[in-house]
């Protein structure tokens, strides 16, 4: 082989090993030299005194972490980490808010840890029973759905924060007006992104009636989301959003044993194939593959 033709042949392939690496902390909006920022075990937040709760709340959830491995504590307490300390039981008591979490649970009940970490009142925020058990669950619950699909997403979660909110208990938490979450998909063959502003009331919309570029919600926040991305990259994905990119129903997932030598011991998660049949309909077969297509149709693309 030529040197030359060598050469293009290593670049090419060190181009191909950059972009199939996942980026340290992609999860991360851009940081101010005023942000608090506090890392737990497993979501990394930025903490704000005056309203008493996270500007945001982001982590990284695959596949494999949708799987319960610990039981849900309801073990609500301060934040050790917040040194001016974070808002407490007794701000809640009686308030008639839920204490809504920010990094939900569920997407942490996959270590024992996690899901401890996961009460602590830096991340909670206020938010109105019918909205919290209602849509917010609904679309935690889809979240959870596009991790299993995609096998790995990046999600940031937060209140609006703005001035002149109403505020429960002694420590003044602040009760947002509107909630927002955004989420990348940051694997091959398919980057995309999407955002959701939902205002704190009970709704029986359809979760796609909030759905919104992830530029629309830094405009109303202020905070750069996924500034980790190239600056290509990040512009194309959150300029707009695609609603068909995405599954708004529930599909049957299940864990299975890898085929592969290199997988030998592991566990694949197998979703519907995200093919379109001829008739119209999405396809029915289960699939392993990294295309989100089974064997049929990834030939066929």
């Amino acid at each position: 082989m030529k040197k030359s033709v060598l050469f293009i042949a290593l670049i090419s392939c060190t181009v191909l090993n950059i972009f199939a690496q996942r980026i340290p902390l992609l999860e991360l909006p851009a940081i101010t030299p005023t942000d608090v920022i506090i890392k737990h075990f497993a979501y990394t937040l930025s903490y704000n005194e005056k309203h008493e709760q996270a500007n945001w709340v982001a982590y990284e959830l695959t596949a494999e972490e949708t799987q319960k491995a610990a039981s849900r504590t309801n073990d609500f307490r301060p934040d050790p980490a917040v040194r001016t300390g974070s808002a407490t039981n007794v701000d809640y008591k009686g308030s008639g808010y839920d204490r809504g979490h920010m990094a939900p649970a569920a997407d942490m009940s996959w270590n024992v840890q996690s899901m401890e970490e996961s009460f602590f009142y830096s991340n909670m925020s206020p938010q109105v029973p019918g909205f919290n058990r209602g849509i917010w669950k609904k679309l935690e619950e889809r979240v959870r759905q596009w991790a299993m699909e995609n096998k790995v997403i990046y999600v940031v979660t937060g209140p609006v924060l703005t001035g002149n909110l109403s505020a429960i208990g002694p420590d003044k938490v602040s009760v947002p007006r509107y909630y927002y979450k955004v989420v990348l998909d940051y694997s091959l063959p398919e980057l995309k992104g999407i955002g959701f502003i939902m205002p704190n009331a009970s709704s029986t919309l359809p979760l796609q009636s909030f759905a919104v570029p992830i530029d629309s919600v830094e405009k109303v926040t202020g905070i750069d989301f996924f500034p980790a991305l190239p600056d290509k990259q990040e512009q194309a994905i959150e300029k707009t959003v695609c609603i068909p990119c995405w599954s708004w129903t529930t599909t049957s997932i299940h864990l299975s044993p890898d085929p592969s030598p290199a997988g030998e011991g592991r566990s694949v998660a197998k979703v519907q194939c995200s093919a379109i049949t001829q008739a119209g309909n999405r396809c029915k077969r289960m699939t392993s593959n990294k295309s989100g297509k089974c064997t049929q149709h990834e030939s066929s693309w």
